[in-house]
């Protein structure tokens, strides 16, 4: 079963073969690249990539659902957002995005973020739902605030790559907070 999800301006849909293309094209771009392990991406990590994905699609139970993130209007895939949990009985699972850097500030990222957040809670049943993010990159922590949830942490020195260690934060929603 295909899996879709709509917003006003995106369609979040399960991902295809073909999608490593339009992924290593972002993935490659030296801002995609700034707050992640990676310094640059291969054709054959890309592809890679994408098939983590659509392995994740044929669990039984699926409790693993990354989304290409699309626009509506004309089909382009702008970047991935997800939620996952440990186990098809966990009531908490985590969400994570990220965004081809050409359409950082638009609302992008909150909008396909807020969908997943809205598909974990009312179709996965989970009682809470977290994330992280590097601590610098304040575009990211203000997708997780604008959805509604609450930084509960800081992690510091917790990441390192790149040569230098990076702190962590730490978000949370409860089903109680995002329903009210």
């Amino acid at each position: 079963m295909d899996l879709l999800l709509t917003t006003e301006r995106l369609i979040l849909r399960d991902f295809i073969k073909s999608d490593w293309k339009a992924v290593l094209a972002y993935q490659q771009d030296p801002l995609y690249l700034r707050y992640n392990e990676w310094t640059s991406r291969t054709a054959d990590e890309v592809r890679q990539f994408v098939q983590m994905f659509l392995d994740q699609q044929k669990q039984a139970p699926r409790i693993k659902f990354q989304f290409a993130v699309t626009l509506k209007p004309t089909g382009q895939l702008i970047g991935n957002c997800g939620v996952r949990r440990d186990s098809p009985e966990a009531l908490e699972g985590d969400i994570g995005y990220e965004l081809d850097p050409r359409f950082w500030g638009k609302g992008y990222a909150t909008e396909a973020a807020r969908a997943v957040l809205r598909f974990g809670f009312t179709q996965l049943n989970l009682h809470r739902v977290t994330a992280w993010c590097i601590a610098e990159n304040v575009g990211s922590a203000r997708v997780l605030e604008k959805i509604g949830m609450l930084q509960e942490g800081r992690l510091r020195e917790h990441q390192y790559f790149k040569g230098r260690w990076w702190d962590t934060l730490l978000y949370a929603i409860l089903y109680d907070e995002w329903r009210a």
